[in-house]
């Protein structure tokens, strides 16, 4: 057997035990979690500190924080990526702007929270709510929105650039018309990525968003997400069965919101290339 069938074989077998695992893992939580599953379960309110009751303000408070992180992260990010990419050569301050997100993608996630406890929560006067929440969340995925935006512009080809600019455009023009429509996908994936990781979120948001089970109506209530929901409902020993029903919930908005993502991608990308 030549080396070539080896590496294909290791290559297969690599993408079949990450399938596994993620069937794994996401079968045990619905097979656990999809009998709790009900109208009255989704649209009630927490009632015995989660004994009883359903989970639609932390439903809320889960899909709030998304969009403020979103919001806040997403523009940051791309027009980041975007003068890294686009408007800068290869000097010092480029490099420390690129080392600076490196360095904070690598930060865990509760000195994030601990950050956002003492500078938004306190010194800005938030207080536990989901504009802290979303600040501090929006911190946590800027990296990864920049990071991939601009691998996603640096993967357009020259040839792309200089054609538009051959014509006349002007350098935003190229970067408007030609390469944030080449690299649209990519975008898309950051932010994709991105959503997911803030719906997942614990260590952060327990720090700045609060725990309060009632329903938000302002951006400065504070909230308790699915994810600091389901942890309280496993490790207080309140409710298992609630908590992988918390799980299955919070599974399936991840995929709805990836999915969703994944469709506005796919129309605009169309609607860009005419």
């Amino acid at each position: 057997m030549n080396s070539g069938k080896i590496a294909m074989g290791v290559f297969w077998a690599s993408g079949l035990i990450t399938l596994a695992i993620l069937v794994i893992v996401i079968g045990h939580i619905l097979l656990n979690g999809m009998g709790m599953i009900s109208i009255e379960f989704l649209l009630d309110s927490p009632r015995a500190l989660g004994r009883e009751g359903g989970i639609f303000p932390t439903i809320i408070g889960t899909i709030a924080l998304v969009v403020v992180a979103l919001v806040i992260a997403t523009p940051i990010g791309v027009g980041g990526a975007i003068y890294l990419a686009e408007y800068t050569h290869r000097g010092t301050i480029t490099k420390i702007i690129r080392a600076g997100a490196e360095c904070l993608a690598g930060i865990p996630s509760i000195l994030f929270g601990l950050f956002g406890f003492a500078f938004f929560v306190i010194f800005l006067g938030f207080g536990w709510s989901i504009l802290s929440g979303g600040l501090t969340v929006a911190c946590m995925i800027l990296p990864m929105i920049l990071r991939t935006t601009e691998e996603a512009l640096k993967a357009v080809p020259n040839s792309y650039r200089e054609g538009s600019l051959s014509l006349g455009a002007t350098k935003w023009q190229t970067t408007q018309n030609v390469v944030l429509k080449s690299a649209a996908a990519g975008i898309f994936t950051g932010i994709i990525l991105g959503a997911g990781k803030v719906a997942g979120e614990t260590a952060a948001i327990m720090l700045t968003a609060g725990t309060a089970l009632r329903l938000p109506t302002s951006l400065f209530d504070s909230v308790r997400p699915m994810s600091f929901h389901l942890y309280i409902l496993a490790m207080e020993g309140l409710s298992m069965e609630r908590a992988y029903g918390t799980a299955a919930v919070l599974v399936i908005t991840v995929l709805i919101i990836n999915s969703t993502t994944t469709l506005i991608m796919r129309y605009y990308t169309r609607a860009l290339r005419g």
